[in-house]
């Protein structure tokens, strides 16, 4: 799925993968490289527009935030989104999309869409989480949502993780509630991932509560695998520590 103002370009294949960065620090921001800095004096920064200025001001244009939901769910999809924001726009309550309200969610998800120069979002489903492991699925789903964006992002802000794409990247930790870019794209990703639990999973299996839980390991989710087994659309690798493996090779 993505959504896109042209602006012309294509997403290049990767080359080679990046190296992961330490913590970046906004004002060392360049070409993907970055100094270190303790995290705590991330934190205290007031302005969430920090490291997309180093990089507006550097020429980069087309900064993408790139972000992942669903990571530590014992069902279904892991989501990834991109999101390329007009550079200068402030969006009041972007943040981390698990620190605001569902319906909170929903109001910046249809403003982002609106807003953004290009956006997208991509989905690597349980067998391929299980066949690669869910790491390697989540820098995937990156890479997919980055090259569904229809435009070339002259730099990508990343979430605690690096994206296999020949791109200048840079990667934040704790970046959802330090980058504006990437709280956009978490909310891209987490509303389009909440949706899916609601309006499609739930209804093929009903008796495991997905719209409410979202797939994580509640004790609702716990006892409805323990009594119906896991589905298609449950990560095994994941079930190792829930259900004993004599139970697993009964479904």
């Amino acid at each position: 799925m993505s959504r896109r103002k042209p602006r012309g370009g294509e997403a290049r294949e990767a080359q080679l993968p990046f190296e992961p960065m330490a913590d970046a620090r906004p004002e060392a921001v360049l070409d993907g490289q970055a100094d270190r800095l303790p995290q705590q004096q991330l934190a205290e920064a007031d302005d969430r527009l920090a490291f997309e200025k180093a990089l507006w001001g550097q020429g980069a244009g087309l900064v993408c935030g790139v972000d992942e939901v669903g990571r530590g769910c014992l069902f279904g999809d892991v989501v990834a989104a991109a999101v390329v924001l007009p550079a200068g726009l402030v969006l009041d309550g972007v943040h981390d999309s698990k620190k605001l309200s569902e319906k909170k969610r929903e109001q910046l998800y249809d403003v982002i869409a609106e807003s953004a120069v290009a956006w997208a979002v991509a989905r690597i489903d349980a067998a391929e989480i299980d066949r690669i492991n869910i790491r390697q699925a989540s820098r995937l789903a990156m890479k997919k949502a980055v090259e569904a964006l229809g435009v070339t992002p002259d730099h990508l802000l990343v979430d605690a993780e690096t994206v296999e794409i020949d791109l200048p990247q840079t990667r934040i930790i704790h970046g959802d509630a330090l980058s504006q870019s990437i709280g956009a794209a978490s909310i891209m990703a987490k509303v389009t991932r909440d949706r899916l639990c609601k309006e499609i999973w739930d209804l093929h299996y009903p008796e495991y509560g997905i719209a409410v839980h979202k797939g994580y390991a509640t004790a609702r989710h716990r006892e409805a695998l323990a009594r119906y087994g896991p589905t298609t659309l449950h990560r095994r690798s994941f079930l190792g520590k829930i259900l004993p493996e004599e139970q697993l090779q009964l479904f």
